[in-house]
């Protein structure tokens, strides 16, 4: 058995949230619902997606831990737990990553939006 066999799937994640952060980041402003749950779902705006994340405005100061959702256009509501927050951003990291495709639509979509404004 080769040592990746050994490796468990949340150190998987981990590992690839980790490549996926040093990854370059594209400034976007997609507008999105968001939420923690248990709590009112409010209108945010995210400001940078990845495969494993997401950071966005948030309303209430939310404690690292915390299991919210976010809902992009066109998407269903997709969980995900704070991993920081400062001031009115939150960073957090999905449940499960993105897949790659959905991922590169979601880009080239608002890339596109941001261009015809």
């Amino acid at each position: 058995m080769g040592k990746s066999e050994y490796i468990s799937s949340a150190d998987r994640y981990e590992f690839a949230a980790q490549e996926d952060r040093s990854s370059p980041r594209i400034r976007l402003a997609i507008p999105a619902g968001f939420r923690a749950s248990g709590g009112r779902s409010y209108q945010t705006v995210v400001q940078d997606l990845s495969l494993g994340g997401f950071c966005c405005s948030s309303v209430n100061r939310l404690r690292p831990g915390t299991i919210c959702w976010l809902t992009l256009p066109g998407l269903e509501s997709l969980q995900s737990e704070v991993v920081w927050c400062d001031n009115n951003l939150v960073g957090c990291a999905f449940s499960k990553l993105l897949s790659p495709i959905v991922y590169d639509n979601i880009l080239s979509y608002w890339r596109n939006e941001a261009n015809c404004r």
